[in-house]
């Protein structure tokens, strides 16, 4: 029989309410921790000497590598295999070509660089990537973590635009560009877009209303700060990725959400006249890049006319890694501008050169010619394939069947074919340049990820 003292005795401290929830999110969440650190990394404001003259090396990049050194010593310790026989292959691919191309280029210090570059973008960081997302729920919380960094990025962004704060666009300090500055136009739009498609692919996630209206709000917010940023080349990679999106979640479904946003743009632009006049300039200049090219427009298309020009040189191994600054000169017409002027976001005037064709496909084969071109290419072409036909199975399955459901794989597959359309108008180069790894790692872990391996759920 207890004692009075026993009996009125206090009951054992515990922890509070709300915090046995949260613990436990975190332990569940660990594993795919790291991954979130290198997005979220890229919210910081990027240093003032960046250039386009060379290699940037930022936070993100030093992030990326200790968490593909983590992997590595994970997968050391660890008697399972890391990888599937189908990542192994795909992700085999760039490591022959981009060593070939490498061993072929007749600079070698700077051959070493651009390969260590390609090696960590295109194959160390996506694997570790892989390694680390488990299941579903790691794959949304990097999904949110891009559309938080989109979030942060975009409202600087917007806040430049209203302020005259931006980068020089049109003699006018109205470009958004977020904390990457005037030398890099296009990080913000990267962020920005990568936000916007996970967004709109949470938006089908079953079973949670509440992180569906969330996500649809996110995805209508992030279109101001994509048309601020006055890319052309992320506007099309991101409608491309969002009808992607819409068409692999149900084709009726996409009908209503074209004839939706048809209408309510015809409303806002007709009728209230939505939309600044450089704004729709900008616009216009899309259907008219062949009839009446900009300057920027007309490098373009002069770097791609070198880029072919340096592949007939050497049609099977390119001029090699980091060669195309060197032998721009000599195969570019006379219509090339030495470069682009720069400006405003808390920067001077400086002239920006000119150190790449901005088209991924042609850099590629001009530096490493057919053989790099099919290597890297193929790798990318069979994680959409795989992951496009893991989407078909998914659909198969009924409602209640356990597993990753159909947002994963509109997430995966529609950031993929964001970047594979954006390669065609811009490279790698930048700080946002990690963000791609991080997809081509979602990408692969849907596509050609063990998917028997699930995480185990921590007991209290």
């Amino acid at each position: 029989m207890p004692t009075a003292d026993h009996a009125l005795a206090p009951p054992p401290a515990s922890a509070p309410p709300l915090l046995t929830p949260l613990a436990s999110a975190a332990r569940r969440a660990a594993p795919v921790l790291p991954v979130v650190a290198v997005v979220a990394l890229l919210a910081l404001p990027v240093p003032s000497g960046g250039s386009g003259d060379g290699p940037q090396i930022t936070v993100a990049d030093v992030a990326s590598g200790l968490v593909v050194a983590l992997c590595v010593l994970t997968a050391v310790r660890s008697a399972r295999r890391p990888l599937t026989r189908a990542a192994a292959l795909l992700f085999g691919l760039p490591v022959v070509g981009v060593t070939v191309a490498a061993c072929a280029a007749p600079t070698g210090g700077a051959a070493l660089a651009g390969a260590a570059r390609y090696l960590q973008v295109f194959v160390l960081v996506p694997l570790a990537v892989l390694s680390l997302l488990r299941d579903g729920r790691d794959v949304r919380v990097v999904a949110w973590a891009f559309v938080g960094l989109a979030g942060w990025q975009g409202g600087l962004g917007v806040h430049q635009y209203v302020t005259g704060t931006g980068a020089s666009y049109m003699g006018e300090d109205i470009r958004a560009v977020g904390t990457f500055g005037p030398t890099d136009v296009m990080g913000m739009a990267t962020v920005v877009s990568f936000g916007l498609v996970c967004a709109l692919s949470l938006a089908f996630r079953d079973g949670a209303p509440r992180q569906r209206a969330a996500a649809i709000t996110c995805a209508v917010l992030l279109l101001v700060p994509l048309a601020l940023s006055f890319s052309r080349g992320a506007w099309i990679a991101t409608a491309a990725a969002c009808g992607a999106v819409l068409v692999l979640s149900g084709v009726q479904r996409a009908l209503r959400v074209l004839l939706a946003a048809t209408a309510a743009a015809v409303v806002l632009v007709g009728g209230f006249g939505v939309g600044s006049q450089m704004l729709q300039q900008r616009l216009g200049s899309i259907t008219d890049v062949a009839d009446a090219p900009d300057q920027s427009v007309t490098d373009r298309y002069t770097m791609w006319a070198a880029s072919l020009d340096m592949w007939r040189e050497r049609p099977l191994t390119g001029v090699g890694l980091k060669g195309f600054p060197e032998y721009r000169d000599s195969h570019a017409s006379v219509a090339l501008s030495s470069g682009s002027d720069t400006a405003g976001a808390g920067h001077g005037f400086a002239r920006q050169p000119l150190l790449s064709p901005h088209n991924m496909y042609l850099l590629i084969l001009s530096e490493q010619g057919l053989l790099g071109l099919c290597a890297l290419t193929g790798c990318w072409v069979g994680l959409l394939v795989c992951g496009l036909r893991r989407w078909a199975r998914t659909r198969a399955l009924p409602v209640t069947a356990p597993g990753d459901r159909l947002d994963c794989a509109l997430l995966a597959c529609g950031l993929l074919v964001w970047q594979l359309v954006d390669f065609l108008y811009a490279d790698i180069g930048g700080p946002s340049t990690v963000l791609t790894a991080v997809v081509l790692g979602v990408a692969a872990w849907w596509g050609v990820g063990d998917h028997t391996r699930r995480r185990e759920v921590p007991t209290p």
